[in-house]
């Protein structure tokens, strides 16, 4: 894999327990979840790392100014300090998973080389799916202005045999924590501070042939190397320099708390749609039933569908309707229905639910039948308390608002098996193709660029 390296952390010295600076990725925030924050500690990360709302398009400049002072407020306050040695940190989350299970994930935060994406020999940096330009753009602007990557990416490793995560347990077990923080999900943040070199090199050995696969934080990472590359334009870069390294939070595909949860669509703004206009110009395409249940529900009758006998599984999707408040199950009539347009793409990308769903779905039906060509409006909610909540007119972190709702298209999560094989065929999956919870808190640990 790209070098791991202990880094000069900013951290917050404001006591043990930081739950009242830390805060969820800026990603899934919008202005009141920013200002519930902001409340509990004006000091929050939030007001740095989220100075534009919504992050998915370019804010004015004078937000990203104002981020970078407040950034220096706080350093010239001591609030934030920058070690004196270069750490990594041992990063534990204990959680509960939606099935009401209790789940512990571990990793490491540290730095990786900052370079470019695909494969490389003794290991690469791989991405898994598509990104969006707006929150690109508000990235750059935001790490212009501040010289800081505030929020690390979240990363996967192979960890065939189970190194890396053990050396983590052996440290974990061995210390209490540093830091503590319980975000508004409930999930328990727990941080040991490793200046040990020879901790540090174990680490590094237990990595050294290992593929890094982005779980989150694509536009973050492109981020940084375009950050690197607009530096270089004005001159060598040093190969020292922090701005060629990128902070980084390792997790190995092993660990028994890598959880993956569904990215469900809400579609909107279709001028021709009805469920029944939907059904009919899904025809060829679509095996489609009633359910008999409420939306709470429709996992389980999606789960008890009775597939008929084929070589790989069979997809089910799971469908509701807004304006009737019914729900559907349906599967395809053909297997492998993306195989004539994108027979170039391997089996595992095109048995996706969610490439089933942009390119066959909402490109071929939705947007060419039921819209006169022209594009639909998205949400991507995760749970369906979020979809009943964009049905009912709420903006959320996952998009939605008053009128907007039509049809939600209810999937499974995305298996991790897939995320790596279409990765190590250097494929992307579509935008907003898994969802890795919980989310990485923001505030445990700062990287300085310069």
């Amino acid at each position: 894999m790209p070098h791991v390296h202990p880094f000069r952390a900013l951290t917050y010295s404001t006591g043990k327990d930081l739950s009242g600076v830390v805060a969820p990725p800026y990603d899934v925030l919008d202005n009141a979840g920013k200002q519930k924050l902001l409340a509990k500690d004006p000091r929050n990360i939030v007001a740095i790392d989220l100075p534009h709302t919504p992050a998915k398009e370019l804010g004015p400049q004078a937000s990203y100014d104002g981020a970078a002072i407040a950034l220096q407020s706080l350093i010239s306050q001591g609030v934030l300090t920058q070690s004196r040695e270069p750490v990594m940190f041992a990063y534990r989350q204990s959680f509960t998973n939606a099935d009401g299970r209790k789940v512990q994930r571990s990793g490491m935060a540290c730095c990786v080389e900052t370079v470019p994406f695909g494969p490389r020999e003794g290991g690469g940096m791989l991405p898994h799916e598509e990104t969006f330009s707006g929150p690109k753009e508000d990235r750059m602007a935001l790490m212009k202005a501040t010289h800081t990557q505030l929020s690390p990416i979240f990363g996967l490793h192979a960890d065939d045999q189970g190194l890396a995560t053990a050396l983590l347990h052996e440290v974990m077990n061995a210390y209490k924590p540093d830091h503590t923080a319980t975000t508004d999900d409930g999930t328990l943040h727990e941080v040991w501070t490793i200046t040990d070199n020879a901790i540090q090199q174990r680490y590094q050995r237990a990595l050294q042939t290992d593929d890094v696969f982005i779980a989150d934080g694509h536009h973050r990472y492109t981020t940084g190397l375009n950050y690197l590359a607009a530096l270089e334009k004005d001159g060598p870069v040093p190969a020292d320099h922090p701005a060629r390294r990128c902070m980084i939070v390792l997790i190995g595909m092993s660990d028994p708390g890598l959880v993956i949860w569904p990215t469900h669509r809400v579609l909107g703004g279709m001028n021709g749609y009805s469920f029944d206009a939907f059904a009919k110009a899904s025809k060829d395409l679509l095996r489609i039933s009633p359910a008999p249940c409420k939306l709470a529900d429709i996992e389980r009758e999606m789960m008890n569908i009775t597939m008929p006998q084929a070589p790989l599984p069979t997809n089910v999707l799971g469908l509701y309707d807004f304006a009737n408040a019914k729900c559907y199950v349906a599967t395809f009539v053909q297997r492998d229905p993306l195989k004539a347009r994108f027979h170039d793409k391997p089996r595992a990308w095109r048995d996706l639910d969610v490439a089933l769903i942009q390119y066959a779905i909402v490109e071929n039906i939705c947007q060419k039948t039921l819209n006169a060509g022209e594009p639909v409006k998205w949400a991507f909610p995760h749970t369906l308390a979020e979809v009943d909540a964009i049905g009912k007119g709420a903006e959320t972190g996952a998009g939605g608002g008053t009128g907007f709702a039509q049809l939600a298209i209810i999937v499974k999560p995305t298996p991790l098996r897939a995320v790596r094989e279409i990765s190590q065929a250097g494929q992307l999956m579509p935008q907003k193709s898994t969802f890795f919870y919980p989310k990485l808190a923001t505030g445990l640990f700062i990287n300085p660029l310069r």
